[in-house]
């Protein structure tokens, strides 16, 4: 019992610092995250939007296939060109998931209730297996 008096604001410090890793996890802060494999899915069965983030250099040295690059500088001012895929899952992509994560954001907060984020980028993508291919800047 003396530990725990002697030692009440180090335990406070535990118990706060822990519930602050759990708080995102109830915010759902990952909810938007698919890997690979649901991205394939959501591709195929409903016909879904890849939206690439990154910048037009990197866009045209490896893309997946059929995505479409709108960089992340540009997202905002040009989501008039994204409001046919409103009703549409939109998937952004980025080299590793952060740039692709803000997208999302964007995305959410401008209406796009269908929109997703690539865990891992295309990083990920290459590790799963997918296939690459080169791109056409936008």
């Amino acid at each position: 019992m003396d530990f725990i008096v002697d030692n009440i604001p180090w335990i406070a410090l535990a118990a706060i610092s822990g519930a602050m890793l759990f708080i995102p996890m109830l915010r759902g802060a990952n909810a938007a995250a698919l890997s690979p494999a649901q991205v394939v899915m959501l591709v195929n069965r409903q016909n879904a939007v890849m939206l690439d983030v990154r910048d037009s250099e990197e866009f045209k040295a490896s893309c997946i296939a059929n995505s479409r690059n709108l960089p992340l500088a540009e997202l905002e001012k040009r989501l008039d060109e994204l409001n046919k895929y409103r009703s549409k899952p939109v998937i952004a992509i980025c080299a590793t998931g952060n740039r692709s994560g803000r997208a999302v954001s964007i995305l959410r907060k401008a209406g796009f209730d269908q929109a997703y984020n690539l865990a891992g980028g295309i990083a990920a993508w290459r590790e799963a297996g997918q296939p690459v291919s080169t791109g056409k800047a936008a």
